[in-house]
């Protein structure tokens, strides 16, 4: 089967350093590897409501939360696209990470379709990496808590458009962020 990559792009700004990077890494992909890119600012979430202890059952998905979920769970890999946004994933991407927590609540088997994904992360800071350990954490915890494959997170360096493009060790990296991957699976 051939490996189906869910770009999930949490920046409040449309084409900047973080999906700039994203985009020059997703070049190196085999040709046969399927991308979908889905802006978050762009399919809005309602704020995400715990239902858990004793509140009702999480509410059947409206358009925008099944887009997401339909397309999470057809994907073998999910990577999240988010500046690090005070040292953490931007606003719509913590509001989507939310929405698994009412995923599980649903009839939809939701850690079992997870267990097996990879989960990769692609940001831009403006200052050093150590900015990024939180958003790094955030990740690399949600796959393990998941039983998903941890890709791990591709960083770059910027702050005013298209200085990430001048970051020659993450455009280096870019290039190679996805060799790694058995880009084949069973």
């Amino acid at each position: 089967m051939t490996r189906n990559f869910l770009f999930l792009v949490g920046a409040a700004r449309a084409g900047g350093n973080t999906e700039m990077l994203a985009r020059r890494a997703a070049k190196e992909l085999p040709a046969g590897a399927e991308q979908r890119w889905i802006r978050l600012p762009e399919v809005p979430l309602p704020p995400f409501e715990d239902r858990r202890h004793g509140a009702g059952d999480h509410p059947a998905p409206g358009p925008n939360e099944q887009l997401l979920m339909d397309a999470t769970f057809a994907a073998t890999d999910i990577v999240v696209v988010s500046p690090v946004y005070w040292y953490s994933v931007s606003a719509s991407v913590k509001l989507y990470l939310d929405y698994w927590s009412g995923w599980m609540r649903l009839p939809v088997e939701f850690k079992a379709k997870m267990r097996g994904k990879t989960l990769w992360g692609v940001s831009v800071l403006s200052e050093t990496a150590r900015e990024a350990q939180p958003l790094i954490g955030t990740l690399e915890l949600c796959a393990e808590y998941l039983s998903m494959n941890w890709g791990g997170v591709l960083l770059g360096n910027g702050s005013r458009p298209g200085d990430v493009l001048l970051d020659a060790e993450a455009m280096s990296a870019a290039s190679t962020f996805f060799a790694g991957a058995d880009l084949v699976s069973a």
